[in-house]
């Protein structure tokens, strides 16, 4: 009996220790792969928001929890800032800022969204990395074109907006207040952000 034990052990052992380097190796191949798929999206992003970008700088200095700070104190404790990047175009010369924001309070989880303020202040629009959300409903963030909820967006100067059922000057997708307002305060959150780093408004 005591050596069926000392038998089945072993066995259970040589299947942990083979299972855990076959992960391992899946991870060894597999994670370059993600990497740099992530990296796309999110290059992806920024050329949504600035259509001339050909380049861009990291913003020196940037802390996450500094950045995410600034949103939190000016009210959007729900948003944090992710990054920030300087979008450049093929002559070198500044398009303006693209603020990376996540938003916790979407109706389906976590958002995550890419936004475009331009060297005058003004958001050239948002773009969307992740965002998980009823389709049919909060989905429709993801639209674009004229008539889109998106397109309220790109113009706007640098302040703070509602959605009209918070008697705001943003108008909500039908059916999906929630996300709306989740993602206007994601704006106010990056805008928040731009007044805190050099070329924003003080």
């Amino acid at each position: 009996m005591k050596n069926k034990l000392v038998q089945d052990a072993l066995v259970l052992t040589c299947i942990t220790v083979i299972a855990g380097t076959a992960l391992g190796a899946v991870y060894g191949i597999t994670k370059d792969p993600i990497a740099k798929a992530n990296e796309k999206t999110l290059v992806d992003s920024y050329k949504a928001v600035f259509e001339d970008m050909d380049s861009y700088d990291e913003v020196k200095g940037f802390d996450k929890d500094t950045a995410s700070k600034a949103a939190h104190d000016a009210g959007f404790t729900d948003d944090d800032i992710t990054g920030c990047v300087i979008a450049k175009d093929k002559d070198g010369n500044e398009l303006g800022y693209v603020i990376g924001v996540e938003s916790h309070k979407g109706y389906g989880g976590t958002i995550d969204l890419s936004m475009g303020v331009d060297t005058d202040g003004n958001c050239t629009g948002y773009s969307l990395t992740s965002i998980s959300e009823t389709p049919g409903l909060g989905m429709h963030a993801t639209d674009t074109g004229k008539g889109s909820f998106a397109e309220q967006f790109k113009g706007l100067a640098n302040g703070e907006y509602k959605v009209t059922k918070d008697g705001g000057e943003i108008q909500a997708i039908s059916g999906a207040t929630i996300t709306s307002r989740a993602m206007t305060n994601a704006i106010n959150a990056g805008f928040a952000y731009y007044n805190t780093i050099e070329g924003g408004s003080q």
